[in-house]
């Protein structure tokens, strides 16, 4: 017999990857379950405090359903009774009149080995992404469009991820967002910053994409707009940072001292930085990093004026790490 015809559809296990990630295809395929059979009673459970006998109970008849739909969470944390117990039922033989249970794992090492006999004894398994690389994070943000049946332009994809890419939840939220409040198709990256220009990371990028393509006058006016809109000279010299590193790292490929797997960056984002590239040398790079660090420092002490370390930092980048007049 083969593996597909082992399965039992009836039982489903979600394993790791990113927690959102994870949690939604749950409450998507108990959706689904619900919707399929609709007489069937729902009910939530937790591996860490559910027993053998809870869990039968559960997928057995009762007065309400002949069937139910089990949620079961912590799957790492069951017991051995109910280790067991989740494994027969996994050799139950499935019919119309089968329950379901949909079965969230955190992808840890605790658990694995019930992971392995369920998965043999015929569950279904689906092991979700972790969203870890910048280009997985990307890719996540064109999904979530299409799902809306819309489009991103590359560069408003990789700016949403440069935000918001460590919090999911929100990422998702606000391409959601995106979609509802315009009809532009694809979404630009002019509609992405003015949507989140009360963000400081936004802010930062501006000023910092202005600064990198050499046009002071207009990183200068970006810089105080953002900080007269609230935002903290550290949250911006932040994002300047994050740009001149990768610039570095860049440079160090160029001159074969990295290579591209070592520099740990998005592809989009070492191309961005080969495009701006041109001009600078080692010694202007230096010293728009220690211009930054200066501003960091008075920032961080309030021995000086922040603002104004800052500014001198943004024109020291619009020109390329060349000695200001």
């Amino acid at each position: 017999m083969t593996k597909a015809q082992q399965e039992n559809p009836s039982v489903h296990l979600v394993v790791g990857g990113d927690p959102f990630l994870n949690g939604q295809r749950v409450k998507d395929l108990c959706a689904q379950a619900c919707a399929a059979h609709p007489d069937s009673e729902y009910i939530e459970m937790d591996a860490a405090d559910c027993d053998a006998y809870a869990f039968q109970e559960a997928v057995g008849p009762s007065l309400l359903s002949q069937t139910a739909v089990v949620l079961l969470d912590d799957l790492q944390a069951a017991d051995e009774a109910l280790t067991q117990a989740l494994v027969d039922f996994c050799h139950e033989p499935v019919g119309s009149e089968a329950s379901i249970v949909i079965a969230r794992h955190d992808g840890g090492n605790r658990g694995r080995r019930l992971l392995d006999q369920m998965e043999c004894a015929g569950a279904v398994m689906e092991r979700m992404p972790d969203l870890k690389k910048l280009d997985d994070k990307v890719d996540f943000v064109y999904g979530q469009f299409k799902a809306h049946q819309r489009r991103i332009q590359p560069r408003a994809a990789q700016r949403l991820v440069d935000v918001l890419g460590e919090r999911t939840p929100e990422l998702a939220a606000m391409c959601s967002q995106l979609c509802f409040d315009f009809d532009q198709d694809p979404m630009t990256l002019e509609i992405v910053n003015r949507y989140l220009t009360d963000n400081p990371a936004v802010s930062g990028f501006a000023v910092a994409d202005r600064a990198l393509a050499g046009r002071p006058a207009q990183a200068v006016v970006a810089l105080r707009s953002a900080l007269e809109q609230g935002n903290e000279p550290v949250s911006l010299i932040g994002v300047l940072a994050l740009k001149l590193r990768t610039l570095g790292k860049e440079a160090a490929i160029e001159s074969g001292s990295i290579t591209t797997a070592e520099a740990k960056a998005a592809y989009w984002q070492l191309r961005e930085a080969k495009r701006q590239l041109h001009g600078w040398t080692s010694s202007g790079l230096a010293a728009c990093i220690e211009a930054l660090a200066h501003a960091d420092e008075v920032s961080k002490t309030s021995s000086g004026d922040a603002c104004y370390a800052l500014e001198r930092a943004v024109e020291l980048i619009a020109a390329k790490g060349r000695t200001l007049a």
